[in-house]
């Protein structure tokens, strides 16, 4: 049997004779002809767990197995090999993951330093069909070492034909298994390993009532497969949470998408788990998407916020901003009806109807990992009719030789365009010791470094705050 690799200066191609490609002629293939299940676990950084069980046939003895389609970013020191047949009867010998994939510069820079020979495809004249060659380099392009000559490029006409492919040189990512079995007997033999190239996020969709006072919730698990293999019919779970994972030693194209899946989630360690219902195909260079959460007429807030900063606090700063933006946040409880389950952290975006019942986007902004009955708080954006004017009116050193004491005065002008009257909530960051000494309407002090006042704009109109604070270092 003979092998030919074709390469061209304008294009590469590959000629295979046999779908075998195994060094070892002794070499069992195990392919997805074999495999009986798949388990795939991902978690949120950039990790999954496979579960590859495939039913082989084993000699007694030692038998060595070219499992392919694995994927090719597998962490070859987290595999695991057992028997679910007869389980102690099979035991792992050595293992080798062969990623240097069959291509046309592989089998080039493999033949580095060997004789190849350069065919021609239409000779002149005194030209030789085939010539022998020592291939010298590939880098930069190559340089071939005949007889009488060297050269550094092929002709058009002209490609490098190999009698044999190179040891280890596979066309898909391969796990060699050197196996002792027992017995001989068919076994469904289970791999499981780490990988990266697989992840998962959770994104959702709400939908504001026109009052702004209820919300239409949906979530979605949006799955993206970069591992370099497909996995067929696979029982797919997802694990929400942060996973320790050490450093390892070593484009989207498609998109997909299902919905209204069954997701059932069950507490798992520290972690939350969702299992997918049914079986489901990831391909490789693939997005995929898979419903997971539907609420109904969920309660909202929305609130008004102009929050500070605490720099100001102990330098002379009068004019500390006009027009200053008024964000605007949503807020509801992950409790009660069809919420109160565990939320996966991901990108919350949210729509509103206009006035003529076409959606409009409003925000977005993300969540962390919630457990239920904790409140979601979203920033959607600033308010365009809401503005504030701040300005420090008045600052004084009492104290420069320690403990540094500051007093200062502010004041803060928030305006109101709308037609109809809103509340406004502004939150001080005050560092250090603090101690409020005058202000025209009273604060609450939500923390230790933090004083917050609830003011009432009406429509069409301003209103001001005004406060003086000493602050000890």
């Amino acid at each position: 049997m003979r092998i030919f690799v074709s390469f061209a200066l304008l294009a590469s191609f590959v000629v295979v004779s046999g779908s075998r490609l195994s060094a070892d002629p002794g070499e069992q293939t195990s392919t997805l002809a074999d495999q009986r299940r798949v388990n795939v676990t991902i978690y949120n950084s950039d990790l999954a767990l496979i579960h590859d069980r495939r039913h082989i046939s084993l000699r007694k003895g030692e038998n060595h197995i070219a499992w392919r389609d694995v994927s090719a970013n597998l962490d070859g020191t987290s595999s695991l090999v057992q028997s679910l047949t007869s389980p102690g009867t099979v035991s792992l010998l050595e293992q080798n993951f062969n990623f240097d994939l069959l291509k046309p510069s592989a089998l080039l820079e493999k033949a580095v330093g060997q004789t190849v020979i350069v065919a021609r495809d239409y000779p002149g004249p005194g030209q030789k069909p085939r010539e022998e060659a020592k291939l010298l380099s590939t880098t930069e392009g190559l340089i071939l070492q005949y007889a009488d000559r060297i050269e550094t490029s092929l002709g058009p006409d002209q490609h490098i034909v190999y009698s044999s492919l190179p040891p280890n040189l596979r066309d898909r990512p391969t796990l060699v298994l050197n196996l002792e079995s027992t017995r001989e007997s068919a076994e469904d033999i289970d791999l499981s390993y780490l990988t990266s190239g697989l992840g998962w996020h959770a994104e959702y969709v709400g939908q504001v009532s026109p009052n702004e006072d209820k919300l239409d919730l949906g979530g979605l698990i949006t799955l993206t497969n970069r591992s370099g293999t497909t996995y067929t019919n696979a029982h797919l779970q997802l694990v929400a949470g942060n996973v320790n994972v050490p450093p390892p030693p070593m484009a989207m194209r498609d998109t997909y998408s299902v919905t209204a899946e069954q997701v059932q989630q069950e507490n798992y360690f520290e972690y939350h788990l969702y299992t997918l219902a049914r079986t489901t195909t990831i391909a490789d260079n693939q997005t995929k998407q898979v419903g997971f959460l539907t609420a109904h007429a969920v309660p909202i807030r929305k609130t008004l916020e102009l929050r500070g900063g605490a720099d100001y606090y102990r330098s002379q700063e009068p004019d500390l901003g006009a027009k200053l933006p008024v964000a605007t946040y949503i807020s509801f409880l992950n409790k009660n009806g069809e919420l109160g389950v565990p939320l996966p952290a991901g990108l919350v975006r949210l729509y509103k109807n206009d006035s003529r019942g076409t959606s409009l986007f409003l925000g977005a902004d993300r969540i962390d990992h919630t457990p239920k009955n904790e409140t979601v708080r979203l920033h959607v954006g600033d308010s365009f009719d809401v503005t504030a004017r701040k300005k420090q009116t008045n600052f004084h050193i009492v104290n420069a030789k320690g403990p540094w004491i500051y007093d200062s005065a502010y004041e803060i002008v928030l305006g109101n365009a709308k037609d109809q009257a809103v509340d406004v909530l502004v939150v001080e960051p005050i560092p250090g010791e603090w101690q409020m000494l005058k202000e025209s309407r009273p604060h609450q002090q939500s923390s230790s470094t933090t004083a917050s006042w609830l003011v009432h704009v009406p429509a069409d109109s301003r209103t001001k705050l005004t406060y003086s604070v000493r602050v000890r270092y």
